[in-house]
């Protein structure tokens, strides 16, 4: 007998989850009902009763579907199941369904269809598996959602959670939700804001998310928020937004470097700052050492410390009275015209870009006129609605509130984060424009598409996940042998690995990515006649690949970042990790002691040595004890060179690339010995050699040896009567050949060594 015979399931969207969906269930014996707009439904009906028997068809209005802006309390009995794949319509508690409702997100459609995973083994295991739906709660109910306008803004809070990684941030948010009760408390559901696939899989938050919930007759706006230090940049925008945050520590790991960094991160915005300890309750946990941590860096008496497990949700309750007594509400006037700042965005198929918004005066609702104020254009307010976790729509956003806000913007560019939006006759009235100082990026790479047919494909997924993370810089480029691409800037190397798996995941792209390099500059000497010719008259030029590299000549004075290094390291470990900083051009700088087993390092070091491979080697040394945090400090004067790649004697400038002298032979070696492994065999030598600049100076070379045919074997071994003459003429025939071939033919380059090599 199947597992699921004779289970009742309600399907509603007509599109190709639904499909997949339905015949998965159908083809393990369940009843199945689809439901969709009456023209859809025509659409599949004959595929359904041709396939499966037991599908049905139902327009909306049926009572297993509530449409945005109808009261239906009706319910269907006997549901086993529900799945919503469409997201116009919203699945809520007046559904009775006995083993639970699913929203399949947008984002996670073409992971469904392509995994093509066993549906009915997934769903029983949702809280762990079912990383395509999430079970909606019944208490997450829109039309038991008060109005939004019975909450003043004194009865209002915006907050955010921010700590160093692995603390316990999306641990706690959950817990927070389950309090509120947006989530059902005997739910085991993990990370429940952590909505993008490459967080589920890796385990670590890279987006800031939102969800607003009601407690104890007040409404909080939560903001998760990364620890990472690749995504600093998505804490500093989320605070935009907050009034005051809640500075996690993990009790067992004590203080950290990203600890330090958002600390004076919220410190700086003169934000309300609640102190909360967590995994108190584990046997490896250092309470009192974690107080006086606190009391040290950053003068918290220890009665201001919460002390939580977030994973049992002890404490918990604690943090939530706290947010409401400690955070003050948001500084705004329903009174006034409108004007909000939006903080996000991100683009969704079929509903164009959504941005995300912190209403600052008046209010805004659906069909409402706005205004733009860096673009000067207006558009009409289609929808406007929070997350609670989930999109719901509603009447009317007022001033103090966080939600969501979609107004048909024609470009990506339009839903810019930071800009202000307002009412279009009370332009007069715009006061307190928030800024976003844009991110700095740290490494750069270049992103080709596989195929060149590929090209506008890539370029609309770029653009619209840029939108979603504006920390990310792009421009064109191009390149002999890869064509067309962009060259990107980004805040890391994990940065640049994260954006480079949503493109696949969520926009279903393939692309190389280039090896990252970081940005240099050089100050051209004091001649008008070359700046002009050469560098259209600037003083000092931007170098972040090899093709830029300028003449040596030209240059007075070559420069490298330089960074503000800070590592919180055991006592023991002080001497192996300051061997390492010293070996990577590091000088030292201030020496703190926390207490008397762990300190602050202080270094001043050039960025190059640390954006490749110096966490690794951190972690290796202290063994995973060490954390790190960094500022950029400007560019400081160095020696560099070009390392130029040579394939018989043709200049390969996409294996090229920018170091400082000290680092010259080292990388040359390295990538030669990856050329020699990856380009395949010829029927001619294949030499390999790197020089430094245009010079014919080589640091180091190789060969690959030549395909070789023995002639031998047709003499039949007949050497005599002259058999060796007759060898040596043929030996003699194929070098001249092989010579031939070499000056006339091209090395092939096959694209697969171009991905193996850059990526290395």
């Amino acid at each position: 007998m199947k597992r699921f015979e004779n289970k009742i399931v309600i399907i509603t969207g007509v599109n190709d989850v639904s499909r997949e969906i339905s015949s998965t269930f159908a083809a393990e014996g369940c009843k199945v009902v689809i439901t969709g707009n009456e023209k859809d439904l025509e659409k599949i009906a004959d595929e359904a009763i041709d396939k499966f028997n037991q599908i049905d068809i139902l327009p909306n209005g049926h009572e297993a579907v509530r449409k945005e802006g109808e009261n239906n309390n009706s319910s269907v009995q006997n549901v086993d199941y529900i799945f919503n794949t469409n997201l116009r319509s919203i699945i809520t508690g007046a559904i009775d369904a006995t083993d639970g409702a699913y929203n399949v997100r947008d984002s996670a459609k073409k992971v469904f269809l392509a995994s093509r995973r066993s549906i009915v083994n997934s769903v029983l295991q949702v809280s762990k598996r079912f990383s395509f739906g999430r079970r909606i709660n019944k208490s997450n109910d829109p039309s038991k959602l008060p109005k939004l306008d019975e909450f003043d803004t004194d009865k209002i809070r915006n907050f955010s959670v921010i700590a160093h990684v692995d603390h316990g941030k999306s641990t706690l948010t959950d817990r927070i939700l389950q309090e509120a009760n947006v989530i059902d408390k005997n739910e085991k559901i993990a990370q429940v804001l952590d909505k993008l696939l490459i967080e589920q899989q890796r385990g670590i938050t890279v987006k800031a998310q939102t969800c607003s919930i009601i407690y104890k007759d007040h409404l909080i706006n939560l903001i998760d928020s990364p620890g990472h230090v690749d995504f600093s940049f998505e804490v500093a925008r989320s605070l935009a937004a907050c009034d005051g945050v809640i500075l996690l520590i993990a009790a067992n790991s004590g203080c950290q470097a990203q600890t330090i960094s958002n600390f004076w991160l919220a410190f700086e915005r003169d934000m309300t700052i609640i102190p909360v300890l967590n995994k108190v309750d584990l046997k490896t946990a250092r309470v009192d050492d974690s107080l006086k941590e606190l009391e040290t860096l950053f003068c918290i008496e220890k009665n201001e410390v919460l002390c939580i497990s977030a994973k049992s949700g002890m404490g918990v309750p604690e943090v939530l009275d706290a947010v409401i007594d400690r955070i003050p509400s948001p500084k705004a006037d329903r009174n006034l015209p409108f004007q909000a700042i939006i903080f996000d965005s991100w683009y969704e198929h079929f509903r164009g870009a959504i941005v995300l918004i912190l209403v600052k005066n008046g209010s805004i609702t659906k069909g409402q006129h706005i205004a733009s104020f860096n673009n000067k254009k207006t558009y009409e307010v289609v929808e406007v609605g929070v997350n609670h976790p989930d999109q719901i729509p509603c009447e009317k956003l007022y001033a103090g509130q966080i939600g969501y806000l979609i107004c048909n913007m024609k470009t990506v560019k339009e839903a810019a984060v930071g800009e202000t939006l307002y009412e279009p006759s009370a332009i007069d009235s715009i006061k307190d424009i928030e800024i976003f100082n844009p991110a700095k990026p740290t490494i750069y790479s270049a992103i080709f598409p596989v195929e060149s047919s590929y090209y506008e494909d890539v370029k609309q997924a770029i653009e619209r996940l840029c939108l979603n993370d504006p920390s990310i810089t792009i421009s064109p480029t191009s390149s002999p042998s890869l064509g067309l691409g962009w060259s990107c800037g980004f805040l890391g190397i994990l940065h640049m690995e994260i954006f480079s798996s949503r493109l696949d995941q969520e926009y279903d792209v393939d692309v190389i990515l280039t090896a990252p390099s970081i940005e240099y500059r050089a100050r051209i000497v004091d001649n008008d006649t070359i700046r002009k010719k050469r560098y259209n008259g600037e003083s000092e030029i931007s170098i972040v690949n090899a093709a830029s590299f300028p003449e040596i000549m030209d240059v007075e004075q070559f420069m490298e970042s330089y960074i503000n290094l800070t590592i919180l390291v055991p006592s023991e470990y002080m001497g192996v990790v300051n061997a390492m900083c010293s070996g990577a051009r590091g000088k030292r700088g201030d020496l703190t002691c926390i207490d008397d087993k762990r300190m602050i390092l202080n270094w001043h070091m050039p960025l190059a040595e640390v954006v490749t491979g110096f966490f690794e080697k951190l972690k290796q040394l202290t063994s995973g004890y060490a954390s790190f945090s960094y500022e950029f400090d400007g560019y400081e004067p160095s020696d560099l060179t070009k390392l130029s790649i040579h394939i018989n004697n043709r200049l390969i400038e996409e294996f090229s690339q920018v170091v400082p002298v000290s680092m010259a032979h080292e990388r040359a070696k390295t990538i030669v010995n990856r050329l020699k492994t990856e380009i395949p065999r010829q029927q001619y030598e294949v030499n390999i050699k790197c020089t430094l600049g245009d010079s014919s100076k080589m640091v180091c070379g190789s060969t690959i040896k030549c395909w070789k045919k023995d002639f031998s074997g047709l003499l039949k071994g007949n050497f005599g009567g002259g058999g060796m003459e007759r060898l040596n003429k043929k030996l003699s025939h194929q070098a001249k050949g092989k010579s031939k071939l070499k000056m006339l033919g091209q090395i092939q380059i096959p694209k697969e060594a171009f991905i193996n090599v850059l990526k290395n």
